[in-house]
């Protein structure tokens, strides 16, 4: 059986390029093995990886004499203003704008991956847009963004940049956001949150067949880091689940996940039903009907989530956030655009009093819909 935590032998590093900014920085949580080669600890993967070869995520490589390198610090897919909603994070400074970035790469290996063209990337020279972290964190500040989003593809592998941005954000007052898929290690889990304001974590599925022949991963790892984050952190985090048919959108699936949800990590962590659309390997696939995530959405309030969320589609009732205290509308979204506003200033329903679960500012954001494509550098 082919080995899924590393490449095939002899796929080696290119030549060290001194004249690549930031092309090879140390990385951290790795260890020397005594066949010389080193391992990476960075997710469950715990690539083994011999002078010059890269692990899986193709980004964390084993470099002869320096040992394991992280190749993407300092440079980026791309920048760009979104709307917070996008991330999708629906309780974390609604309606701001959020800077938005990601590198290339990924430690999993989804057949249906609907950012394929940037997380399934193996070649780095495509990394055209370069900044180092205080130059991020300026942008944000010049921008007027509330917070930076890694996103595009999952922050993880990029720990070390990801970290450094992150201080540059806090040193400047901005919020920093991680859109990932949870698959990562102890140590580094614990670094890596502890530098987050924010997360929405991927849960793909429930069940470890779905993990194992979809995603090239296991589910048990995902659900300890979402168990670590309510446990050991103040990070506000969300969880989405991308529904594709006839994988993970079973009733009895979503009864399953919904109802672990609320036992393992209570009844205020938000829970989005995403559509999926064909994409990269499973173009076989229909789209996710729109009655399929309003039956998911009804299955995880049924079973006591007091937040849940459909998206992908436009369906304003269930992009919008609903008191679970009197039932009043709070937010009113018809896709990133925000209509009512009934939250006092300190994140209280206006009609009942119940504390809403989040992160609010006294006022909403109007950045809406606007997607604003910024370039951080001349190449």
């Amino acid at each position: 059986m082919r080995r899924l935590n590393a490449l095939p032998e002899g796929d080696t590093l290119p030549p060290m390029a001194e004249d690549v900014q930031g092309s090879h920085f140390p990385a951290r949580h790795w260890q020397r093995l005594d066949d010389g080669r080193v391992q990476c600890d960075v997710c469950p993967r715990a690539c083994k990886l011999a002078p010059g070869q890269r692990g899986l995520c193709f980004v964390r490589a084993h470099a002869p004499g320096a040992g394991l390198v992280l190749t993407t610090y300092g440079r980026s897919s791309g920048f760009c203003v979104d709307p917070i909603e996008k991330k999708p994070l629906n309780h974390f400074l609604p309606g701001t704008p959020i800077l938005s970035f990601g590198t290339a790469g990924c430690n999993l290996t989804c057949k249906f991956c609907q950012n394929w063209d940037i997380s399934k990337a193996r070649e780095i020279d495509r990394l055209n847009d370069r900044a180092d972290p205080e130059a991020i964190a300026a942008a944000a500040v010049k921008l007027g963004c509330r917070s930076v989003a890694f996103t595009y593809n999952d922050p993880v592998i990029f720990l070390e940049y990801a970290v450094d941005v992150a201080k540059a954000c806090r040193a400047r007052g901005v919020k920093t956001v991680a859109v990932t898929a949870g698959y990562v290690a102890g140590a580094a889990r614990e670094e890596f949150f502890a530098h987050m304001d924010a997360a929405n974590v991927d849960l793909k599925g429930f069940t470890e067949d779905f993990y194992r022949t979809l995603c090239g991963g296991h589910l048990e790892p995902v659900k300890e880091t979402l168990v670590y984050l309510k446990r050991n952190t103040s990070v506000w985090f969300e969880i989405t689940t991308l529904l594709i048919p006839g994988e993970n959108d079973s009733r009895d699936e979503i009864d399953a996940l919904s109802r672990w949800v609320v036992q393992s990590l209570g009844p205020d962590v938000p829970l989005h039903f995403s559509a999926f659309h064909p994409d990269w390997r499973m173009r076989d696939k229909a789209r996710t009907d729109s009655r399929t995530l309003s039956c998911a959405r009804s299955i995880a309030l049924a079973n006591g989530i007091r937040y849940t969320y459909t998206g992908n589609v436009h369906d304003p009732s269930g992009g919008s956030t609903w008191c679970h205290g009197c039932g009043a509308l709070l937010i009113g979204r018809d896709w990133y655009e925000l209509s009512t506003w009934a939250l006092t200033a300190d994140g209280c329903c206006q009609a009942c009093g119940t504390r809403i679960p989040g992160v609010f500012e006294p006022t909403r954001g109007d950045w809406g819909r606007k997607r604003v494509p910024v370039r951080m550098s001349a190449r």
